[in-house]
């Protein structure tokens, strides 16, 4: 779950795919040379650089 962000670093356009406190990430690929991730955050699949990805704060849970 997304617990904060950096609104002045995160471009728009992921603030309006979802990209807010609250909402559900789910890490679903990492590109072979470790750049960009592919997420999913609430439905939307974004790819993202990790450097954009650093802006944004996450609590992790286990699954199982």
């Amino acid at each position: 779950m997304i617990t904060h962000i950096d609104v002045d670093a995160l471009p728009l356009k992921l603030l309006e795919m979802g990209c807010l406190p609250g909402n559900i990430v789910e890490l679903r690929h990492i590109a072979p040379l470790g750049d960009p991730l592919f997420l999913d955050i609430n439905g939307a699949h974004l790819a993202i650089r990790r450097e954009t990805a650093r802006q944004i704060g996450i609590e992790t849970s286990a699954t199982s």
